[in-house]
């Protein structure tokens, strides 16, 4: 297992650094004057751009460009976002928290009720349960999720008024701004409890649940399919029809011995979405108004923040690497086999 670990932490350099050329190379597209924004840290020095654009050598050979740049990136310094109208590596510090925090939320209900929904549907094939979880998949992955989005915001805010968007309401927002509330975590459920508030705590979930269930009813429908297709593979095999002869009972039979063979492709596929989360909430994030990294990143978009779209795009890749790290390790670690080749 350690040598398994080892070989892939040692590929992580060579992922990075493709990532840097990649990222690199598209920047080439810009003008120089566009590229020195890059470097600004200040909006006071977006007067300055000239005498940016020869102090980093902008106009200079590319491999001394990119050695430049990567001795910033090395540094955290990625710019200043206009958008945020903060530095960029301030702004993914700032609205990080907050997508964290939703993704911890869609990710729990998705692997726990998409498990069990999927396993028994496998294990009651073609009866209710089976035809209901499949109409259920099909039904949710047949609309996309912005459109989830719309709809839930239309009944559950529109016309219901239960769960408004944003982050907070604006008493809330005023006490959580007040000297009064202290960020321990900048998680702001966990951060409304430890100070003892209750009531912010309420607060933040209404505000947490309309994106959540827009994505969660899309990416549960995925981890029930695979579960299902993967626990009829599992069970339909020797060992399983094995523990059955010798007179184990069925939950024994489901859960120690199906179950645990059937979620090495889900594992990785729960590894794969739960990083998808961090960077792909921006419909939903923007749909609700939620102050994420998601919506950062479209409106740095939107508004040609060349700094906010290059700092989004470092934080996808480098969480995406990271995440597809932690999917191989969980994927060795339930199936030896991985581990031995």
């Amino acid at each position: 297992m350690t040598t398994f670990v080892a070989r892939r932490l040692l590929l992580l350099p060579l992922v990075a650094f493709g990532v840097t050329i990649l990222i690199f190379a598209l920047l080439q597209f810009l003008t120089p004057a566009q590229r020195a924004a890059l470097f600004v840290t200040d909006p006071r020095q977006l007067s300055q751009i000239d005498a940016i654009i020869r102090k980093y050598g902008l106009d200079k050979p590319v491999h001394v460009q990119y050695w430049t740049w990567l001795k910033q990136l090395a540094q955290g310094d990625l710019g200043w976002s206009q958008t945020a109208r903060m530095p960029t590596s301030t702004a993914l510090a700032t609205f990080f928290p907050a997508t964290l925090e939703l993704t911890i939320y869609i990710f729990i209900p998705v692997v726990l009720i998409g498990l069990w929904l999927g396993t028994k549907a496998a294990v009651r094939k073609d009866q209710f349960v089976d035809h209901f979880s499949r109409f259920f998949a099909i039904s949710l992955r047949g609309l996309p999720s912005f459109v989830w989005g719309l709809i839930v915001l239309m009944v559950f805010y529109g016309w219901l008024n239960w769960f408004p968007p944003g982050r907070l309401s604006l008493d809330a927002d005023l006490f959580v701004k007040s000297p009064e509330f202290h960020r321990y975590t900048r998680l702001m459920t966990v951060d409304a409890l430890l100070n003892g508030q209750p009531w912010i705590f309420v607060d933040a979930l209404r505000h947490i649940v309309g994106p959540a269930m827009t994505l969660v009813l899309v990416e549960m429908a995925l981890i029930v399919r695979i579960t299902r297709s993967s626990m009829l593979e599992v069970l339909r095999q020797d060992y399983v029809r094995t523990a059955r002869a010798k007179g184990l009972a069925e939950p024994v039979v489901i859960n120690r011995h199906a179950r645990k063979n059937a979620l090495i492709p889900v594992v990785t596929l729960t590894s794969l979405i739960f990083v998808g989360l961090l960077g792909g909430v921006v419909l939903a994030e923007t749909i609700f108004n939620y102050p994420g990294i998601g919506k950062w990143g479209a409106e740095a978009a939107v508004q040609l923040d060349i700094p906010g779209v290059t700092g989004f795009g470092m934080f996808i890749a480098l969480v995406t690497v990271v995440g597809n790290l932690a999917a191989d390790i969980l994927y060795a670690a339930i199936d030896p086999r991985i581990r031995l080749q």
